[in-house]
């Protein structure tokens, strides 16, 4: 069986609007708070389109911390996927302290994907809010798309966008490109 291209997409600041709170971006932590960021099912409505499998790979750690219930993360989870159908979510319950190969900046996620679903990971791409989300994806071996936020640092990606339909329309026609024939002379 031939390996697919995938795009691996954060949940919090790009799929979805992220919670403020004390100042700082936060994960939704009821269906209630749960708001899909405008174009986010187009968005992956024009990868899976285009031959891509689409993945949701986040850290929640806000369940382990006491913060949360699992059955509210589930909850999430379901109303995400009923709006912006993915062909998985992979969420990391570990927090930092944990050490656990899954949760971003590691690639755990990513690479047991892979393995699972026959990924070509050379010709997919991580898109994320955090710098966390831009070296996750560079350890796993895929392109990398930061999204522009007031809370990360604009840097280290390969290309940096200001939202989820840019970056789809980026990819999309950085790979239609690349599969263009070459001119004969």
């Amino acid at each position: 069986m031939a390996k697919r291209p995938a795009i691996f997409l954060d949940r919090d600041g790009v799929l979805n609007d992220v919670v403020w709170r004390d100042g700082k971006p936060a994960s939704p932590r009821t269906p209630e708070e749960l708001v899909v960021a405008d174009g986010a099912a187009a968005a992956v409505a024009a990868f899976r389109a285009a031959g891509y499998l689409t993945f949701v790979v986040t850290n929640q750690p806000d369940v382990r911390r006491g913060k949360m219930t699992a059955k509210a993360l589930d909850a999430i989870h379901a109303a995400l996927v009923a709006q912006v159908p993915v062909d998985e979510v992979r969420a990391c319950l570990h927090d930092t302290a944990d050490g656990c190969a899954c949760r971003k900046p590691r690639a755990g996620m990513l690479l047991d994907l892979s393995a699972r679903w026959n990924i070509d990971l050379g010709a997919s791409w991580m898109i994320g809010d955090m710098d966390r989300d831009v070296d996750c994806g560079r350890s796993a071996g895929v392109g990398t798309v930061l999204l522009d936020r007031p809370y990360n640092s604009r840097s280290g990606a390969d290309v940096v966008l200001p939202d989820l339909t840019r970056a789809a329309a980026w990819i999309l026609e950085t790979q239609s490109a690349s599969r263009a024939p070459a001119l004969q002379d």
